[in-house]
């Protein structure tokens, strides 16, 4: 299964930038000054919405500040259960973009790939997939074990669905906002939402496009993945997915998309 081509789109108005962030004193403001800079710098029109996701250190004190320095900050506090799937689809619920780009709190996603993401969209696609793992893109300090398991799972997940996307499980990605609203419901509170909305955006017959990024591994605080928790979660999405694929005789297939 390929995906369908762009189609053409009217110019995109307002970018949306989620990070969801718990406990991130150590590099939230950097993380949301560098990607303001840089989105300045290529005049994307842009707002940032960080979700503290039930912080206990200053992460919230620290968003309010930046609020008074930088308009385009609007730090939300996510008033649910909290979960990293459950903080990003907090902040999907007050977006006022027209696109929107999940991104990482500890500035491991470099802001430089948000702006092409932007451009890229605005090319007509539906959705666009940074792959760490494609020529041009690649990663600085990632961990040897998380490097091999991260290997393994993306390349059952190429297998099961027959696609050549190579970097199913990182979070930073692009959509419009057309798409999010496509691929409601959101089963994943965890980490594997960031699998389950690459997998529906392709199931459901988005057009996507994949790009090279760089990612480079935290340099303050500890990731919040615990991989030994996430390994059901991630395989019951998959065949939720896979599911929906083969199953569902196309209920939830955009009126727009066609297989190709």
């Amino acid at each position: 299964m390929k995906s369908p081509p762009p189609v053409p789109r009217d110019a995109l108005r307002l970018l949306s930038v989620v990070i969801p962030a718990r406990n991130e004193s150590g590099c939230i403001a950097a993380t949301v000054e560098h990607l303001h800079v840089e989105l300045r710098l290529q005049r994307v029109p842009h707002e940032i919405i960080v979700v503290d996701d039930g912080s206990t250190d200053e992460t919230w004190e620290i968003l309010k500040e930046l609020q008074t320095r930088i308009l385009e900050c609007k730090p939300i506090q996510n008033t649910g259960n909290n979960g990293f799937g459950n903080a990003i689809t907090f902040g999907f619920n007050h977006l006022n973009g027209d696109a929107v780009v999940v991104m990482m709190a500890d500035e491991s996603d470099d802001s430089r790939d948000v702006a092409r993401y932007w451009q890229i969209l605005n090319e007509g696609w539906d959705a666009v997939f940074g792959s760490r793992f494609v020529r041009g893109g690649g990663v600085i300090d990632y961990p040897r074990h998380k490097l091999l398991l991260n290997r393994l799972a993306n390349f059952y997940l190429r297998i099961l669905f027959g696609v050549k996307l190579n970097d199913f499980t990182n979070a930073f990605k692009a959509y419009r906002r057309t798409v999010i609203e496509g691929c409601r419901p959101f089963l994943s509170p965890h980490f594997n939402l960031t699998v389950e909305l690459p997998l529906k955006t392709i199931v459901r017959g988005y057009s996507w496009t994949v790009t090279p990024i760089t990612w480079r591994n935290r340099r303050a605080g500890e990731s919040k993945l615990k991989i030994k928790e996430m390994g059901s979660r991630y395989l019951f999405i998959a065949l939720y997915c896979w599911l929906e694929r083969y199953f569902s005789r196309g209920d939830y297939k955009t009126k727009s998309g066609t297989d190709a």
